[in-house]
This record gives C-alpha cells, sequence and structure tokens, in this order.
C-alpha cells in the first residue's frame, strides 16, 4: 500500500521535471491500495492506469528532444504502472518508446500494446505480407519477446490481420491479440466481431461524456471475458474544455479524485469490464496525476450517477 508520504517521495524521486502540485496529492496521511485488475483470459494482474502514445506524446515523439518522454516513463514506472499503448500509426510514437525503454533497462517490465494495420482507407483490403512486415517491424523496435499485446486498429481488414496475430498466440510470439476502434461508425461491426472471434482484448473510445459502449459493448466483453483498454478517458481535449474555470467538487474525496483528470479516469475505471485506462500525455506531471487515479477507491453506481449529472450541470 502507498502513503500520501511515500507518494510524496516517489514523487521527487522522478525528478524535479515533474513539479507535483499539492492539489495531486492526498489531503489525508492514510494508506491507498493500489487498483489491479486481472486480464480475464489468464488471471494475469495490471495497474489500472498506463499510458498511451498518440496525440501530444506522438507529437513529442517526432521532434529532437524527447527528454519530457524519458521522465514520462519514468513517472509512470516509480508509481507502478506497467501498460504502455501504441501502434505504428502514431508516427514515431513506437521507435521512441522502445529506445527509451531500452535506455532505461525497463522494456521487459513493461506491458506492451501496440497495433497492426495495413488496410487501405475505407475499409479496403490488407495484404498480409505487408502486414507481417508491419508486425516484424514492431517486434524489432519494441524488443521484447513474446510480445505482450498486438490488436487489429480500427478494424482493419479484421480476417485477414485477426487471423495473423492467431497465429502468432499459437506459436506464442504474442501472448495476447484483439482488436480496436475509436469510431462510432464501426461499433456494429466490433460487436459482432466480439461476439465472434476468440479475443482476449479490445480497445476502444469510453468516457464519462461518451457511454455509448456502456450498452452494448462492455457487457458483451464482461460476458465473453475479454479485456478491456480504454483509450480517450479524457474525450481527448473534450472534457478539459467542459470543466476549465470550473473547481472540482468537494465530494470527490469520498473515492479519493484530487484532480478533474482523476475524477475524469476514476469514473472509466469504476466500470467492472474496464481492465486498464491508457491517456495519452507528454508531460511527466500528468503522468503522476493520471497513476494517482489507480489509488484508493472508485464511485459507486449512485456516485457515478452524480459524477455525470455534476458535469452535465456546468
Amino acid at each position: 500500500m502507498i502513503s500520501r508520504r511515500d507518494y510524496l517521495k516517489l514523487s521527487l524521486a522522478a525528478g524535479a521535471a515533474l513539479s507535483v502540485s499539492p492539489r495531486l496529492l492526498w489531503a489525508e496521511d492514510r494508506q491507498l491500495e493500489p487498483i489491479i485488475r486481472a486480464i480475464p483470459a489468464s488471471g494475469e494482474r495490471l495497474p489500472a492506469v498506463g499510458l498511451g502514445s498518440s496525440a501530444t506524446f506522438a507529437e513529442v515523439a517526432r521532434s529532437e528532444d524527447v527528454e519530457a518522454l524519458r521522465e514520462v516513463f519514468l513517472a509512470m514506472r516509480e508509481h507502478g504502472g506497467t501498460v504502455f499503448d501504441t501502434a505504428p500509426a502514431y508516427g514515431a510514437s513506437e521507435e521512441v518508446a522502445g529506445r527509451l525503454a531500452a535506455e532505461l533497462g525497463i522494456t521487459e517490465e513493461l506491458f506492451w500494446a501496440t497495433k497492426v494495420n495495413v488496410a487501405g482507407r475505407g475499409g479496403g483490403s490488407a495484404d498480409p505480407a505487408a502486414a507481417r512486415a508491419q508486425i516484424a517491424t514492431s517486434f524489432e523496435r519494441i524488443g521484447k519477446r513474446p510480445l505482450d499485446l498486438i490488436q487489429v486498429h480500427n478494424l482493419g481488414d479484421v480476417p485477414v490481420q485477426l487471423g495473423l496475430l492467431k497465429e502468432l498466440r499459437e506459436a506464442q510470439r504474442v501472448r495476447y491479440i484483439g482488436v480496436t476502434t475509436t469510431f462510432e461508425r464501426q461499433y456494429d461491426q466490433l460487436e459482432r466481431i466480439v461476439a465472434e472471434e476468440p479475443l482476449d482484448f479490445i480497445g476502444i473510445d469510453y468516457a464519462i461524456d461518451n457511454r455509448d459502449m456502456e450498452q452494448r459493448i462492455l457487457p458483451m466483453a464482461q460476458d465473453r471475458g475479454i479485456g478491456v483498454l480504454v483509450y480517450a478517458p479524457f474525450g481527448r481535449t473534450r472534457l478539459w474544455n467542459r470543466v476549465r474555470g470550473h473547481e472540482l467538487p468537494d465530494w470527490a474525496a469520498d473515492f479519493d479524485a484530487h484532480s478533474w483528470g482523476q475524477f475524469f479516469l476514476k469514473f472509466v475505471l469504476s466500470h467492472p469490464a474496464v481492465t486498464v485506462a491508457t491517456p495519452a500525455t507528454s508531460r511527466p506531471r500528468h503522468m503522476v496525476d493520471n497513476m494517482g487515479a489507480a489509488l484508493g477507491r472508485l464511485p459507486d453506481d449512485a456516485m457515478r450517477e452524480r459524477m455525470v449529472a455534476h458535469l452535465e450541470g456546468l
């Protein structure tokens, strides 16, 4: 268990670049249990908050100075995180992350989730040779054998590309496989795939103001024993724009949320089907804040309704 005092020590140990605000720490000096989730397919346990590498992470990865991303990785590991989600489609993210993890000596400690998609835009066919080549590049960039998780990105030619992933899983070159989408127009297709395919994971968009998955996909994943990675738990920038200028309600402390980021993440994590949320960030300070959501209590159903109503009233 991690106390406020220990949390502060870890924050300071992660480097001066973190500049942790007292708002990110707990007002009470008491023990907070880490939130750990089991992968349904195996029982393997993962910290409930990880790191994504789209958006600002990808922007920094394209630059010449990636020191901030090194600090982000240090912050995640110092605060118990292991899950890192990336994709070849995120520009330099996968390559830069693989290099930084190797330099830091944490490649084997991380749970690597990457993706494959060489299908053409608009649902075109995937060339199996090109898909294999893309996967081989991911293996080289990441440097972990076997890879933890590869998913078909945005449901690109699932019969071909998921078929390749099944072969890799059978050969024990990949431990888990799945599919992802963050596009509403693909939800019907995702529902069919979840119902028909032997998936270990799905990756979806889900947030306090984007709850369509609660009615369809999340119950199916839970029933079929499929793990769920959540992308865009902040609605990309949508939720930040909504709460700008508004103070966090005092009652958020009842479920150990001490920032708007933790408020949003704890809502997502309080759904029992969710395995890990992987918000993307390029700022170490935000990584520390995000990891704070993986500690302590979660809102119950009544509190979730109160959270939605409060947000809708802003």
